[in-house]
């Protein structure tokens, strides 16, 4: 049986937080979020990990990082650079960011040679995510898969959020997922804040996307067609980003996959903004409190 491998999104340079917040030290011996991820992950079954990061970050990343994991788990690296466009595309005069996390998983596609799963780098998702996402990818299934978490319990008090929102069929199998960018709480739920101003409100409730998925590489192929049309219809936008739910969305849609959606009896939390940090450093501190997790965790 194939150990799936982990890709892990690294990089973004945390633009609402203020700084690098992917190394940003949130455990009591210095770890950061993404050092449980990779804990829970293997013990979890999973077998290599890969972090997609940005050149200019890649030196301390490394010895930040990387040097941790030496002698416990294979380790690679893959990169997303604003120029990594097929071929065809040039980059606009005068954007500065890359085009979001459908290319970044596709810049990794290199390295990945197997089922794989992709997380955010700054989100901690809880050790039965990963046992859940594992036993998917071991299991033989050609169906990818998404573990859901509730809306309310991902939202920051400190300003706005991205979730992709989920509808699930009565088979467990994802509908549809669309991603809003500026979801804001709100007394009795929450509500999303569209591009002309309007506000659609939400109950809290519903299901979504916090980009913890599971794949094989029969995701690239459809997966660079989507990039394609997204870079013919919005490339030229100085601002725009292909999102990696809105992408799985339209290959749903389009009948070229099939995603299980998993869930998780274990709460996210996440840094989205300088002041959710305060938070996270306590509730990692209850989990090693409670034996989740020891003192140190190399």
């Amino acid at each position: 049986m194939t150990s799936p491998t982990l890709l892990v999104l690294a990089a973004g340079m945390g633009s609402r937080y203020g700084g690098l917040k992917q190394i940003d030290p949130v455990g009591p011996s210095g770890e950061a979020i993404l050092d449980y991820s990779v804990y829970d992950a293997m013990r979890a079954g999973f077998g290599r990990v890969v972090f997609l990061i940005r050149h200019s970050i890649e030196e301390a990343f490394r010895e930040t990082v990387g040097a941790r994991y030496q002698g416990r788990i294979p380790v690679d690296y893959a990169f997303q650079e604003l120029e990594d466009l097929p071929a065809g595309f040039t980059v606009p005069e005068g954007r500065t960011k890359p085009w979001g996390t459908t290319q970044a998983v596709l810049c990794a596609a290199g390295v990945l040679g197997g089922p794989f799963a992709v997380i955010n780098a700054d989100d901690f998702y809880g050790a039965a995510s990963y046992r859940a996402l594992a036993g998917h990818l071991q299991s033989g299934t050609t169906d990818f898969a998404m573990v859901g978490f509730v809306l309310r319990k991902t939202l920051s008090a400190f300003g706005s959020v991205a979730r992709g929102i989920c509808e699930v069929n009565g088979d467990g199998l994802l509908r549809t997922v669309v991603e809003h960018t500026k979801i804001e709480p709100e007394a009795n739920g929450a509500r999303s804040v569209q591009a002309d101003g309007t506000a659609v409100p939400l109950s809290g409730d519903e299901l979504v996307s916090m980009n913890m998925w599971g794949f094989t590489p029969e995701l690239f192929a459809p997966l660079r067609k989507d990039f394609d049309r997204f870079l013919k219809a919005s490339g030229n936008d100085l601002k725009s980003e292909c999102y990696l739910p809105n992408s799985v969305n339209t290959l749903v849609g389009h009948g070229l996959a099939r995603v299980r959606v998993l869930s998780s009896p274990d709460a996210w939390f996440g840094v989205t903004y300088r002041e959710d940090r305060e938070s996270v450093v306590a509730r990692i501190a209850e989990l090693v409190r409670g034996g989740s997790y020891p003192e140190r965790l190399w």
